[in-house]
């Protein structure tokens, strides 16, 4: 995309119906941003103040919470913007800006659920080890992959899309991704395809690394009911963040890319809202009701708080 492309207009999905649907849509998402800021910032100040869930699995929820309040930024203010003054449009920089934001975050969200697994694998299959190995400069290399990951490969992903030339101003979806703003260039794109595949095979080997180590945490249960209580207590949030992740962005990615002009246009808005919607709002409320720790800190802060 060249300078003269710098300021086009991209025509989002405009939500069908009349404006009193827009004033429904508009109340609707703004209270879902404002429970997701709620709960997400919440979490994270609990986890920030109190000094007894300074452990490395508190520490990566932590990132993890915010990391949702990043992606969640990427999107609900400009589309409340959009729902309220009845304007979908969006410059092309800020459409770029959009699509790395709420991609960088979804990477994010993968890479911290790896190390979080990684640290389940730890605390359960070598627990004489754990404080040894996840030390505080541990912990910190550690986080430091979690966003470095995904910002290298985004901003790669926009040096490579900048050099397109664009000849189509239409998006169909809700927000911009990387696909859909490839897809609006009428020259050849095999560089952005390969820079994707890289990209995907990458997250495969971190899915299948998770994969090994629950297969790894789950014979370790077999031995001990020590260790089958930690998995019940910590382990399950944990799977069910990464089943939430690995849903939401597989359909993503299949809709974006190999969706069909016969399937309904809704069908697609919902498949793009269950990225944005389902890991920030159900994540923290599982990791708040299933860790001990977390939901007694929790309780002790909104009691602090009524006082």
């Amino acid at each position: 995309m060249d300078n003269q492309t710098y300021f086009a207009i991209y025509t989002l999905m405009e939500p069908k119906g009349s404006k009193s649907y827009r004033h429904i849509y508009f109340t609707s998402f703004l209270l879902l941003y404002a429970l997701i800021l709620l709960m997400n910032i919440w979490l994270s100040v609990v986890i920030v103040l109190e000094r007894v869930l300074h452990e490395p699995m508190y520490i990566f929820l932590c990132n993890l919470c915010v990391n949702y309040l990043y992606g969640a930024a990427g999107f609900y203010p400009k589309f409340l913007h959009d729902l309220i003054l009845d304007s979908y449009v969006i410059p092309s920089f800020m459409c770029g800006l959009q699509a790395f934001v709420i991609y960088s975050s979804a990477m994010c969200e993968c890479t911290t659920l790896a190390v979080m697994a990684y640290d389940r694998h730890v605390a359960i299959c070598q627990p004489l080890g754990y404080h040894s190995k996840l030390t505080k400069n541990t912990c910190s290399i550690l986080l430091l992959f979690c966003w470095t990951v995904p910002f290298t490969c985004m901003f790669i992903g926009v040096v490579l899309l900048n050099r397109l030339a664009v000849c189509k101003y239409h998006i169909d979806k809700i927000y911009c991704d990387n696909w859909s703003m490839v897809k609006l260039s009428c020259e050849s794109v095999d560089i952005n395809n390969l820079m994707a595949l890289i990209v995907l095979l990458f997250y495969i080997c971190l899915t299948a690394l998770i994969i090994w180590s629950y297969i790894k945490l789950i014979v370790a249960c077999k031995a001990s009911l020590e260790n089958r209580r930690k998995f019940w207590q910590t382990c399950v949030p944990h799977l069910f963040s990464i089943m939430n992740c690995s849903f939401t962005m597989f359909f993503d990615a299949m809709c974006s890319r190999y969706g069909s002009s016969n399937v309904p246009e809704s069908v697609y808005v919902v498949f793009a809202l269950l990225l944005l919607i389902l890991p920030p709002l159900f994540n923290p409320l599982v990791y708040v009701l299933k860790l001990k720790e977390i939901r007694k800190r929790t309780l002790k802060s909104c009691v602090s708080t009524m006082k």
